[in-house]
This record gives structure tokens, C-alpha cells and sequence, in this order.
């Protein structure tokens, strides 16, 4: 049903897409407690982080967001500003809510460097895509493979600790994690 491999020119003849719905910015503990009990009250969230980019070898900078996001909301957390609330490592440790993002293991790693806890319910599409006999394993390609589309990659190696975020730098955090549950939905979708 779907191609195995796609290649970057198919990529980019493709139709950009991109989150347009509503991003909350959450960078205060106020922030913070007014919309956990939202996100968490979802069984499934796209996931993702972004981190400080280092141009210097062995300079490596703790995680500065984390990004959930639901079909019609995302979340971006900026833990760079507001550390690790408990109810944020309840969520990050919950089985019961499934945070579906790609190439987990570099994300995880770098976040239980930042503080320790036992990651809980998160499904790597990496994986996944492997029972659908999709052999790319990139978002961009994964994105044009299952959705036709394809996603920007241009704030990657923005500064994610600037005190100010662009309108580009949120949408491409958003993007970034909706795009996940989106891939994920849709595989799931395509096995009904």
C-alpha cells in the first residue's frame, strides 16, 4: 500500500505542509498548570524535542523544548525556562498515554541526561513503519511516503534558548510533533 523508499527529489516535488492550528508556549509553571491536565487527558500525542545547536565538537546542550501535540493543539514546553515539573515526568513515564515520535532514542537519552526518569508509552515510528515495509526511516521522507507531503527541516539548527521564539521556530516545533501523530494515525487508519 505504501512505497518503500522514496527519494529526495520525489521529496521535494512534493506539497509543503506544515501545523496550522493553535500552539500554546509554555515557559512559566502558571503556564505550565493550566494546561497539563489538558495534555495529559489525551491517550495519544505526537512527540518531539529541540535542543541548543552546538557547532563545537563534544559541546553538547541539555534539552531546551519539548513538544506534544495533539491533532488540533501542540504544546511546546520549554523546559530550557521551567525544568521538569513531576506532572511533566508523570506524563513522560505514563503508559496509559502513548507519545508516538521518530528516532526516540536520541530524544530520551538526551532528556534522562537531563533528569532522571523511567520513560513510559512512547512508540518510535522508526519501528512502526517497519511492518508496513517502509524502509525510510526520516521524518521528511516518512512524511512524503504516508502523506503525500512534505514537511520544512529550515529551523532545525535555530536557537532553541532564545529568549524569544519566531512564529517560523514555533511552527516548525509544532509541525515537528503533529507530523508523528499524524504518520501514526494514518498508517493505523490504513489497517482498518
Amino acid at each position: 500500500m505504501f512505497q518503500s523508499e522514496m527519494t529526495k527529489e520525489e521529496v521535494a516535488g512534493l506539497e509543503l505542509i506544515q501545523y496550522e492550528g493553535p500552539i500554546s508556549v509554555i515557559d512559566s509553571m502558571g503556564s505550565f498548570e493550566r494546561v497539563i491536565d489538558q495534555i495529559a487527558g489525551h491517550h495519544i500525542l505526537g512527540f518531539d524535542t529541540e535542543t541548543r545547536p552546538s557547532f563545537k565538537k563534544g559541546n553538547v546542550y541539555p534539552t531546551s523544548l519539548i513538544q506534544l501535540s495533539s491533532s488540533d493543539h501542540s504544546w511546546l514546553v520549554r523546559v530550557s525556562r521551567i525544568g521538569y515539573p513531576n506532572k511533566l515526568l508523570d506524563l513522560l513515564s505514563s503508559e496509559d498515554t502513548i507519545k508516538v515520535g521518530s528516532g526516540l532514542n536520541d530524544d530520551l537519552r538526551r532528556l534522562r541526561s537531563d533528569f532522571q526518569f523511567e520513560p513510559g508509552g512512547f512508540l518510535d515510528l522508526q519501528r512502526y513503519v517497519e511492518a508496513f515495509h517502509i524502509e525510510e526511516k526520516g521524518l521528511k521522507k516518512l512524511s512524503g511516503i504516508v502523506l503525500g507531503h512534505r514537511i520544512s527541516k529550515s529551523q532545525q539548527v535555530s536557537n532553541w534558548d532564545a529568549n524569544h521564539l519566531t512564529e517560523a521556530q514555533l511552527r516548525y516545533a509544532a509541525t515537528d510533533a503533529w507530523i508523528c501523530l499524524e504518520i501514526y494515525n494514518t498508517l493505523r487508519n490504513s489497517l482498518i
